[in-house]
């Protein structure tokens, strides 16, 4: 955890929706203060810092007439850490380098500064713009992906990837279309300030954040979306088949393809070994059961696809860092708490 708070400038324009840019905002505002709040009733650590960057000082409106009033321009903002770029609420193909010269020219110069670039949806045109992209991996919002493949043919775009994490020292970070800026912003946490501190944010806001144990965000997004369509297909079948026994040697069948060209496959594709992957849904299947409900270890254990329950509290608390019973302490209260708060 850092000794002060990560500085992040989102960039700020008139075709922007300000769901975006305050969503941003408040999450990274929320890193390590409000699980404070609602676990002791205290604050926590402030452990990120926005500001709202933007090409001028006056305030204006953005979609839905919206007014922002920037906290810096562009020439005036300080050194930061990352700076994200929300989505640009303009019809697919609509030129940009013109419209958005300056911001182009300041996000250029500050990445090779340096400064960590994050893009929300669209946001990731202007990378492109700014030539960050040429050579890289990408993703955009579905809407955009063919305009960024004909305009920059040098980009490998990944329009199935709902996060790509790319360019020298994995500095260039995108996120599909949608509320995908969710993604983005738990990674970012993950990534500057902990994956603990990520978790919170997502158990306080009832976030479906994806995560496996304690693994990066980035890897898991690999895991949502693949461009392999055979592996795609196992993917499919394992998620209403993961508590079944011989889980990968059924999906090996399934693929079609020999038991060790299947599993080389699967792990490019998704970054992890088909046995991880089926261990890691069992977990997570694991997590919403001891949050939700008051079934025994030995039960859930054996529901999720485990026969020794023995076994599956050491694997549990392997990738979790805690046992089962420390986890239902720990979320169960929680989960039911924001549930009575919600309904």
């Amino acid at each position: 955890m850092p000794e002060t708070p990560v500085s992040v400038a989102i960039l700020v324009f008139p075709e922007n929706s300000a769901s975006v840019i305050y969503g941003l905002y408040d999450m990274f505002l929320a890193a390590g203060r409000d699980w404070g709040v609602i676990t002791d009733g205290v604050p926590g650590p402030e452990l990120i810092r926005p500001l709202l960057v933007a090409a001028r000082a006056a305030p204006f409106e953005v979609s839905n007439n919206v007014r922002i009033s920037p906290h810096t321009t562009l020439d005036a903002c300080p050194a930061v850490e990352i700076i994200c770029v929300p989505e640009i609420n303009l019809p697919p193909g609509e030129p940009l380098t013109e419209r958005y010269r300056k911001e182009i020219a300041w996000l250029k110069e500050r990445h090779d500064q340096g400064t960590m670039l994050a893009a929300a949806c669209s946001g990731a045109m202007l990378f492109a713009e700014a030539g960050l992209l040429d050579g890289q991996d990408a993703t955009t919002h579905w809407a955009w992906c063919d305009v960024l493949r004909e305009r920059f043919p040098r980009v490998q775009v990944h329009a199935q990837r709902a996060l790509v994490v790319s360019g020298e020292g994995q500095r260039l970070v995108m996120a599909g279309g949608g509320t995908s800026w969710l993604d983005l912003a738990l990674y970012l946490i993950a990534r500057t300030v902990g994956v603990e501190a990520a978790m919170q944010v997502a158990r306080v806001n009832l976030i479906d954040w994806h995560h496996v144990g304690q693994q990066p965000f980035a890897r898991l997004a690999r895991t949502r979306q693949v461009e392999d369509a055979v592996i795609a297909r196992c993917q499919t079948w394992i998620a209403g088949h993961y508590q079944e026994a011989n889980p990968v040697r059924n999906m090996a069948n399934l693929s079609g393809l020999a038991e060790r060209t299947f599993k080389r496959r699967f792990r490019q594709a998704t970054g992890m070994s088909p046995l991880e992957y089926v261990h890691a849904l069992r977990l997570e299947e694991a997590k919403q059961m001891l949050e939700s409900g008051d079934q025994s270890i030995e039960a859930i254990a054996f529901e999720v696809g485990y026969e020794d329950a023995g076994y599956f509290s050491r694997l549990f608390r392997r990738n979790v860092n805690l046992t089962p019973a420390q986890y239902r302490k720990r979320f169960g209260a929680l989960r039911r708490s924001l549930s009575e708060h919600a309904s």
